[in-house]
């Protein structure tokens, strides 16, 4: 890909990004609640993996 294009991918994903926080603030935040209760979650998992695996 061009450096061009990435660039224009960026600032359109940046765009989109920053209208759905002005337009519909809270859904957004509850987008990102629910995506780092994930990585919270998956983090957890492999944490109790890994203890596991060593105990």
């Amino acid at each position: 890909m061009s450096g061009g294009v990435k660039k224009i991918l960026i600032v359109g994903v940046v765009a989109l990004v920053l209208f759905f926080l002005i337009t519909q603030p809270t859904q957004s935040a509850d987008f990102v609640h629910r995506v780092l209760g994930w990585l919270k979650d998956g983090a957890e998992a492999i944490v109790t993996f890994f203890r596991a695996l060593f105990s």
